[in-house]
């Protein structure tokens, strides 16, 4: 009986220290931290109880198991790694996370291809501070310098989007990885470009994206290689920013103008693909014929008109009216106008178009020299008074010019601006007018006859004449003797030693008629007293000068047999 009761608790002691050794065997084995393989064997309404061989089962929040729709995707019997975190909580299970065995067994491979420089993809999710964050089953930094082959401004285009990666950066201790997209793209250029310098050449014809736009061109890509596409060579036409034709990603088609090989530097023509639309300009448009285009420049000296694509003319601004003068062109067109025009000249050579505006409507000059033949009286209002004269608006935007030596029969000219000012209406006399020069003369003097023609028979050498002093200076004294007509009384001629003390400006004196000069409108006069004698003499002298010499009748008999 002893024997049977010391045999019994022999054996219960050897199964509990079974027991035991199998527990401190099982906490050695199952260590917090480390990754076990897991089955599902209850799904419950928040759990799913898993068993991974130890002595109590774990849980893992159904949570973990949501698919992209939101639902946990999760079944009995369902196998797969899961993290220890702790062993047995307050009701005796261990803790289990299969997000964290996911992102424990990305981590390795991310870095294993780390370490093998291999090619890793993710998703863009979210624009942050310096760049871009990256969904690579964990979150990664993708820096604003490594987007792309040049850095860009706007990033946002990039989120959503999935794209391959290199990883530049990794330190798995503070969960830090740096992402480049560029290290791929470089890459690729690099292969890319060795194919396209094998086929490029100058006059080839190939196709590229439009990689960038500035205001003086575009670049093109070629292909691991970029050209310049200079702003004049994208069109024909005129064209003021490249981003008129242009966009960013565009594919084009270019002609190679100009490969340096040693220098890599390609440069690229557009229009050149297209015939050159002056080629045969001159046969399009000839001389005087008529043409329209729209108004696309306007500068101080005249516009612009584009008469079809990458040909243009320019109406001067001294073509552009008959009659007005234009300071600046935009006080006749703007803009965008559509306008008719007259070809003046051509040169195609220099890619070159003279045009008139003018030349559409009849020319008023040569109207105004059918309506005002030389001797016509018109009247007029004075729109302009200068030193030399006044201009006279005779027509709507015609001018015409009386000259200073046109307003007065008087030797001396008058000034303008003591005898006329702006919007006085005035009388004259058309004395030419030039169509070529656009050119309208008129006087006013001629208004009424020249009184120095009749002076010779109103006056006699040796007489007396009366008259008005208007100046006094230090050679004499001039004498009004009558409307427009001076005369001068040489200080040798006057009666007195000081002529202020006896004349003075206003008074009416008599003098004595010493010499006629109706040519150069000259009277001299005398204040001393004559002999009957001295104006015999005088009087002689005059006729003498008037009368005709031997020379004069020879001369005028020749003149008579030479139109015979």
């Amino acid at each position: 009986m002893d024997n049977q009761v010391t045999d019994n608790q022999t054996t219960n002691e050897e199964s509990f220290e079974a027991l035991f050794l199998a527990s401190v065997s099982d906490e050695k084995q199952y260590k917090v931290g480390e990754i076990f393989t897991g089955t599902v064997i209850k799904v419950g309404k928040d759990y799913a109880t898993v068993d991974i061989g130890y002595k109590s089962e774990g849980l893992i929040p159904l949570s973990e198991f949501k698919d992209a729709d939101g639902k946990a995707n999760v079944a009995e019997g369902d196998s797969f790694d899961v993290f220890l975190e702790s062993i047995e909580n307050e009701d005796g299970l261990i803790i289990l996370s299969k997000e964290k065995a996911d992102k424990l067994k990305i981590w390795d491979e991310i870095a294993e291809a780390c370490e093998n420089q291999e090619v890793i993809e993710g998703r863009v999710i979210d624009r942050v501070k310096g760049g871009l964050s990256v969904d690579i089953g964990v979150k990664a930094f993708l820096p604003g310098s490594q987007v792309d082959l040049v850095p860009l401004r706007n990033l946002d285009a990039f989120v959503g989007n999935t794209y391959q990666f290199k990883i530049i950066k990794f330190n798995k201790l503070r969960g830090n990885i740096v992402l480049s997209r560029r290290a791929i793209l470089e890459a690729e250029r690099s292969e890319l470009r060795e194919k396209t310098l094998e086929v490029l050449e100058e006059g080839c014809i190939a196709e590229g994206i439009v990689k960038n736009i500035t205001d003086y061109g575009a670049f093109i890509d070629l292909g691991g290689i970029d050209g310049l596409l200079h702003i004049t060579d994208i069109s024909w036409k005129r064209i003021n920013n490249p981003s008129e034709v242009l966009n960013l990603s565009d594919k084009v088609q270019v002609k190679v103008l100009k490969y340096d090989k040693d220098k890599q530097r390609v440069s690229l023509g557009m229009k050149q693909i297209t015939e050159d639309p002056w080629k045969d300009a001159d046969l399009r448009y000839p001389k005087n014929a008529k043409v329209e285009g729209h108004v696309v420049n306007l500068t101080d000296y005249g516009a612009f008109i584009e008469i079809e694509d990458g040909v243009e003319g320019l109406i001067h601004v001294s073509e552009m009216s008959w009659t007005k003068r234009v300071k600046h062109p935009s006080a006749i067109l703007n803009l965008g106008d559509k306008v008719e025009s007259v070809v003046l000249e051509m040169d195609k050579e220099n890619r070159r178009m003279s045009l008139g505006l003018k030349q559409t409507q009849p020319n008023p000059w040569d109207i105004l020299v059918e309506k005002y033949p030389e001797g016509t009286k018109v009247k007029g209002v004075v729109r302009n008074v200068t030193d030399f004269g006044l201009f006279i608006e005779v027509e709507k935007d015609i001018d015409g010019l009386v000259h200073i030596s046109d307003l007065s029969w008087s030797s001396k000219p008058k000034n303008p601006h003591n005898e006329f000012k702006k919007g006085d209406e005035v009388d004259a006399i058309v004395l030419n007018v030039d169509p070529s020069a656009e050119k309208f003369s008129l006087g006013i003097k001629q208004l009424t006859t020249d009184p120095w023609k009749e002076i010779a028979s109103n006056y006699k050498i040796g007489a007396k004449v009366e008259g008005e002093i208007v100046k006094i200076t230090e050679f004499g004294i001039f004498l009004k003797v009558a409307e427009d007509v001076e005369g001068l009384i040489h200080n040798s001629e006057v009666d007195v030693d000081k002529v202020e003390d006896k004349y003075k400006e206003g008074d009416h004196i008599e003098a004595t008629l010493l010499t006629i000069d109706a040519n150069d409108r000259k009277l001299s006069l005398s204040l001393k007293e004559m002999t009957n004698e001295q104006r015999e003499q005088l009087a002689k002298k005059q006729a003498a000068q008037a009368s005709p010499t031997l020379g004069d009748l020879m001369g005028k008999f020749k003149g008579t047999e030479e139109s015979q």
